[in-house]
C-alpha cells in the first residue's frame, strides 16, 4: 500500500468529524465484524455463546479504529492484515475489560449486563483468558514472528499494569507518578500498539510508524484521565457502564490524587478511610468537593496536555493521509470531555 499523502485539515474535531470519520471506516469495521463473527467456530462449543456475548458491535471500537487510521490510504478498502490485527487488539481490549469488571464488581458494560455479572466470576476470568489466548493465536498467523512478538509484548505490558493497579487497591500510597506509570502500561500500551501496527502494515515509513505510535500512547494516557473523569462526572445511561466503582472498589485514580491534595486535613482524613474501605464511600459527598475545588477543571487541563503532545508527535508528517484523521480523534476527545456533566458551579 502506498503512503499516499494530503493537505492535513484543522484539529479542531466537532462531532460531525468523528462521524466523518466512522463514516469513512464503516467497510473496515463491517470486516472487522465479519472476521471476529468467523472466530467463534474456533472456539470450543461450550464457551461460543459466551464468546459472542463478548464480540458484540456496541463499543465505540476505538483501538480497531487507530489500526485502520494509523494504516489509512484513500480510497483502500481494508487490508486482510489491518483487519487480522485490528482483532487482535479487539480480543485483547475485550478480556482486559472482562478482567476489569470482575475486579470492579461492575453491573453495566455497553449498557447490558458484564460478563461477570451474566456467567459469574469465576467462569468470566477464564472467558477473559480465552480471549487473549484467542488473540495471540490470530498474531501468531502473520508470516513473520514480528507481529505476534509485539502482541504479546504489549499483552504482558497491559497484565502487568492492571496487577499493579489491582495490588494498589486499597491504599493510599500512590504517587502521581505511580499513576501515570500503571495506565501508560494498561491503557496507553494497547493505543500505542494498535497505531504502531496499523502504521507499519499499512506500509508507512519507520519514521511515520514511531511517531504514530507516540500519538497512541499520548492518546490513550489522555482518554484513560477521561475515563477516570467520567467515573465520577459522568451519566451511566450515556456512558454505558457502571459509573463511582473507583472509590467504591479503593482504585486511587488522578480525580482522587487530586481531591486528596485539595481536601482539608479533616475531610482528606475521611477520604483516605473510604479508599481503605473502612467505610462506606460518600460519592455524593466527593462529586460536590470536586466541583467546589475545580477538579473537573484541573482533570480537562491534563487531558489536553496529553492530547496537545499526541498531536507534536504527528507534526512532521502532516502530509500524510493519516494524520488529519488522527487528529480528529483528539477533537473528540476533547469534545467528550467537555459534554461530561459537571456538577453546578463546575
Amino acid at each position: 500500500m502506498s503512503a499516499t499523502t494530503i493537505n492535513n485539515s484543522s484539529d479542531q474535531a466537532t462531532p460531525q468529524d468523528f462521524a466523518a470519520v466512522f463514516a469513512r471506516l464503516k467497510p473496515h469495521m463491517n470486516a472487522l465484524d465479519i472476521f471476529l463473527r468467523g472466530q467463534l467456530a474456533a472456539f470450543e462449543p461450550e464457551i461460543r455463546e459466551m464468546a459472542d456475548y463478548c464480540i458484540d458491535t456496541s463499543g465505540k471500537r476505538i483501538r480497531p479504529a487507530l489500526v485502520f487510521l494509523s494504516g489509512w490510504s484513500w480510497g483502500d478498502v481494508p487490508s486482510t492484515d489491518l483487519v487480522r490485527v485490528a482483532a487482535v487488539v479487539e480480543l485483547v481490549h475485550l478480556a482486559t475489560l472482562v478482567h476489569d469488571d470482575i475486579m470492579d464488581e461492575a453491573d453495566l458494560r455497553r449498557s447490558r449486563r458484564t460478563a461477570s455479572r451474566q456467567y459469574g466470576p469465576e467462569a468470566a476470568v477464564l472467558l477473559g483468558d480465552a480471549l487473549f489466548a484467542h488473540a495471540l493465536h490470530l498474531a501468531a498467523q502473520f508470516p513473520t514472528p514480528e507481529i505476534c512478538h509485539a502482541v504479546s509484548d504489549s499483552t504482558r505490558k497491559v497484565c502487568a499494569g492492571e496487577i499493579v493497579q489491582t495490588l494498589r487497591r486499597g491504599t493510599i500510597n500512590i504517587t502521581r507518578e505511580d499513576y501515570f506509570r500503571v495506565i501508560d502500561l494498561k491503557t496507553a500500551e494497547l493505543f500505542r500498539i494498535s497505531c504502531f501496527l496499523g502504521g507499519k502494515l499499512g506500509g508507512y515509513p519507520p519514521s511515520f510508524v514511531e511517531a504514530a505510535s507516540r500519538f497512541g500512547r499520548h492518546l490513550g494516557i489522555a482518554y484513560q484521565i477521561y475515563d477516570d473523569l467520567a467515573d465520577f462526572f459522568g451519566q451511566e445511561q450515556r456512558i454505558g457502564k457502571t459509573l463511582g466503582t473507583d472509590l467504591q472498589s479503593g482504585k486511587v485514580t488522578l480525580p482522587i490524587l487530586a481531591l486528596l491534595d485539595r481536601l482539608p486535613a479533616d475531610d482528606r482524613a475521611l477520604l483516605v478511610e473510604e479508599i481503605l474501605q473502612r467505610r462506606d464511600a460518600d460519592l455524593p459527598k466527593r462529586l460536590r468537593q470536586m466541583g467546589e475545588l475545580g477538579i473537573f477543571h484541573v482533570m480537562a487541563a491534563e487531558v489536553e496536555t496529553e492530547l496537545i503532545q499526541a498531536e507534536a508527535a504527528l507534526a512532521p508528517h502532516g502530509g500524510l493521509a493519516p494524520v488529519s484523521l488522527l487528529h480528529q480523534l483528539c477533537g473528540t476527545l476533547r469534545y467528550q470531555v467537555r459534554n461530561l456533566q459537571a456538577p453546578t458551579g463546575v
